[in-house]
């Protein structure tokens, strides 16, 4: 994948369509998780309107089907395409079902956006009793993405959905699961988001020899289905705090970013960025991430990544706790 516009044109404002302008991917196939709604749905249509064969995964094909009728439109306008993949990521048994379909298809993939998630959810389990945000976020995706590696082209690259929400909390290997510590929506949500950064950390490292590479990125602060379970006024708050620190920054105040602003950074960072800049990174607002020190509070982070997630050791010791959670070895 080539560079059309200059890789570093983009920024918070821009849209799929700014990120796209110009770019055909008649020819590309990607896989796309979560595409039921919000950013899934935008992410799947804009890469289908310019040529892509988009499979979308989600857990509820009739919602996904309803969901995705403008992105049949603007593929078949324009000689791309979707198709829909059942996968529910928090049944091991339904990623596993999801990943051998596809690859008995043995069609080969040249991205693989890691986009479905949930976020603060009250205190859960899996299918497969794992914490509800650990397992649907990161270990439905390490089990899927890993199963089906062999078919992601040379060339190709996974784009795993983080968040700014990683600043919360770095990965607990000793208690993935919240046995011992009380449970906090938010810092299970932290982990998990760190984990699919470090996910996307550990995968580059192995993949990039045959020229895969793999990123996390923060797609911003969006209206979506997501944030159902978040109490408006814990929002409020955080939106409060983020205002502060931009102010004392001298820089404008917090905006929320609509949906196709908030699938750019995903759209850019797959087809648009240098395989070089953003493999085994973090980024955002369509550019890389540097690495704020852990001596910056997390209320006076307007943007960055933590150490943490980037973390090489951090990165391996998760990959092989993840192996043992799930079962198998990659």
């Amino acid at each position: 994948m080539t560079n059309i516009v200059e890789a570093t044109s983009f920024g918070a404002t821009s849209t799929t369509d700014d990120v796209l302008s110009g770019v055909n991917l008649k020819g590309k196939r990607i896989l796309v998780t979560g595409v039921s709604a919000g950013l899934g749905v935008e992410t799947a249509r804009s890469l289908a309107a310019h040529g892509a064969q988009v499979v979308g995964a989600a857990r509820d094909l009739n919602k996904a089907k309803a969901a995705t009728e403008q992105v049949q439109k603007d593929a078949a306008a324009n000689g791309g395409g979707l198709a829909l993949v059942e996968l529910d990521l928090a049944s091991l048994k339904s990623v596993r079902a999801c990943a051998d379909r596809l690859l008995a298809k043995g069609e080969a993939f040249d991205l693989v956006i890691a986009n479905a998630g949930v976020m603060a959810t009250p205190f859960g389990h899996t299918a497969d009793g794992f914490e509800t945000q650990f397992g649907t976020n990161h270990l439905g995706h390490f089990f899927l993405v890993n199963r089906i590696a062999t078919l992601i082209r040379s060339g190709g690259r996974l784009i795993n959905l983080s968040s700014l929400g990683h600043r919360y909390s770095n990965v607990d290997l000793e208690d993935p699961n919240f046995e011992r510590t009380p449970y906090e929506p938010f810092i299970a949500y932290g982990r998990s988001k760190t984990a699919n950064i470090l996910f996307a950390v550990a995968f580059d490292r192995r993949h990039r020899g045959r020229g895969v590479r793999a990123t996390a990125v923060h797609p911003g602060v969006i209206h979506t289905e997501l944030a159902r379970h978040v109490d408006t006024s814990q929002i409020e708050k955080i939106i409060e705090q983020r205002n502060q620190q931009l102010a004392a920054e001298s820089k404008a105040p917090f905006q929320w970013k609509s949906i196709p602003q908030g699938a750019a950074t995903s759209v850019w960072s797959a087809v648009v960025a240098p395989a070089e800049q953003i493999g085994g990174r973090y980024c955002e607002d369509c550019h890389v991430s540097k690495i704020v020190p852990t001596s910056v509070s997390v209320e006076s982070m307007t943007e960055g990544v933590r150490g943490y997630a980037l973390d090489a050791t951090n990165a391996e010791a998760l990959w092989k706790k993840s192996e043992e959670l799930v079962g198998e070895s990659f």
